[in-house]
């Protein structure tokens, strides 16, 4: 059995106490590996690395840093099939999802920030008849990113890049469910020439490994990617220690179907936007809005596509849905299914975990779920299941659509279906939601701010939004008098 170990200051190194967590293929809930459930002594090290190399980092010129992170994209893109394999064995997501998204995006992430570095204005010059202000932003130091485990390294990559790239060095960890990319991310880097310290990978536990970097005085900030449970907690941690928090957080995203949309388009993408990944993204739809002069034909169409998609072995080139990630995802999924007959709700297709034969028989498959008949105010229509369980739900009307789908406590996303532009104008304008779409989804512009309102999250990633997180701005005045 494999053992995964930190990559810390350039090396990759066991954890102190030699304490492990098993690491599991969704696919064949079986254990290949383990993972360090890294403890403060740890952190200790590895913050320390990273102080130690943050000085001739932060200092070095933009051309430098944008041609280390050009040479990390080279050297994922050297390996992309086999990280493609580690990610597919990880999650239980289709290899096919990993190979065409997940990696390519997280190249993509890199080469964007090596780029885009080059258009950020640190320096700034505010002039009067009193006085001169001189405006600079400067690294803040040390800097904590955590990820989730639905798309490892595409979302580590997000953070990891623009923290590198405007001279932060970071302490990243990763989920302990799915660390293999991440751990393989540290042969990459030292491939890449990375200097020691500047990125230091730590494994383990959230609640040991995680709470660990977020309490440490020189740790600056916390980039977090997850549960709202959780970047409750962070929150509640991070506050009183005044440290910058970014939280993406989760979601209960609407899907809102007019009666005049495309609908063949419709129909295909909100397929997709709610079953990729096996629904186990941040962003999918989960609560499908349909307008009443069509719902009945929509929601016969819907149920017929989505009972097509079969659980398969994610290792085969042909699989288009996987397995859920994990044994607890899967019986928190078993939890909602039950929950949906107790609220009085009828599941049109799915509701059943997926068997499958051979390699993947104790595998955690669970068959795509659609359900009606259940009030937006259910447990089922307010709460985040994170998996492969949509709702569908009748509207009347602009008013009625968006009031159902701003009556939730997140934020996060939503779509828009309709051939009326203004009417989809007028409706986004509305939305209690950070990202939305019209007429398509996960369509990014990695240069637009990203991140949700209310419980689906604090502050914004991407563009000049998270290259302004990871700064701190200085205004030095000079009199004239």
């Amino acid at each position: 059995m494999e053992l995964i170990a930190n990559y810390i200051n350039g090396k990759f190194i066991l954890p102190i106490s030699k304490s492990y967590l098993d690491v599991y293929e969704p696919a064949t809930g079986q254990v290949y590996a383990q993972v360090p459930d890294s403890n403060q002594k740890d952190i200790e090290i590895a913050v320390k690395a990273a102080t130690n190399a943050f000085h001739e980092w932060s200092e070095s010129k933009i051309e430098y840093r944008s041609g280390i992170l050009h040479s990390i994209a080279d050297e994922l893109e050297k390996r992309l099939d086999e990280l493609a394999e580690y990610e597919s064995r990880d999650t239980g997501k289709p290899i096919s999802l990993a190979r065409s998204v997940d990696i390519p995006r997280a190249i993509a992430n890199f080469r964007f920030f090596a780029g885009y570095i080059n258009n950020f204005e640190n320096e700034s010059e505010l002039n009067s008849d009193i006085s001169s202000n001189f405006i600079y932003r400067s690294p803040l130091g040390v800097v904590g990113c955590i990820s989730p485990w639905n798309l490892p390294l595409y979302l580590f990559s997000w953070k990891i890049a623009p923290a590198l790239a405007v001279g932060n060095t970071v302490l990243g960890k990763p989920s302990e469910i799915t660390p293999y990319t991440a751990f393989k991310l540290g042969e990459v880097c030292a491939a890449a020439g990375v200097p020691n310290g500047v990125l230091n990978i730590v494994h383990g536990s959230g609640q040991q490994t995680g709470d660990a970097i977020v309490r440490h005085p020189g740790v600056k900030a916390i980039s977090f990617t997850g549960g709202t449970n959780t970047g409750e907690i962070i929150a509640k941690t991070a506050a009183p220690m005044l440290k910058k928090i970014s939280l993406e957080l989760g979601g209960k995203n609407p899907a809102i179907v007019y009666a005049d949309c495309d609908y063949k388009k419709t129909l295909a993408a909100v397929v997709k936007s709610s079953f990729t990944n096996q629904g186990q993204i941040c962003l999918s739809s989960s609560r499908i809005l349909i307008e009443k002069p069509i719902y009945d034909r929509f929601k016969t169409d819907f149920v017929k596509k989505v009972s097509e998609l079969k659980p398969e072995d994610p290792a085969n080139d042909s699989s288009s849905f996987g397995a859920l990630v994990s044994k607890e995802q899967f019986e928190k999924i078993e939890f909602f299914i039950n929950l949906i007959q107790e609220e009085g709700g009828e599941i049109l297709t799915g509701g059943n975990s997926g068997n499958l034969n051979g390699r993947c028989e104790n595998g955690w498959f669970f068959e795509p779920t659609v359900v009606s008949g259940l009030d937006n105010k259910s447990r089922v229509n307010q709460e985040e299941i994170f998996g492969p369980v949509v709702t569908l739900i009748s509207f009347d009307g602009e008013d009625d659509g968006v009031s159902i789908a701003n009556d939730t406590v997140y934020g996060l996303s939503a779509t828009i279906w309709t051939e009326d532009i203004e009417k989809a104008n007028r409706t986004a304008r509305s939305l209690d939601s950070g990202v939305i779409w019209i007429n398509c989804w996960l369509v990014r512009d990695l240069r637009t701010p990203f991140g949700g309102m209310k419980q689906s999250g604090v502050g914004r990633e991407g563009g000049m939004e998270v290259l302004n997180f990871f700064t701190e701005q200085k205004n030095i005045c000079m009199s004239y008098r």
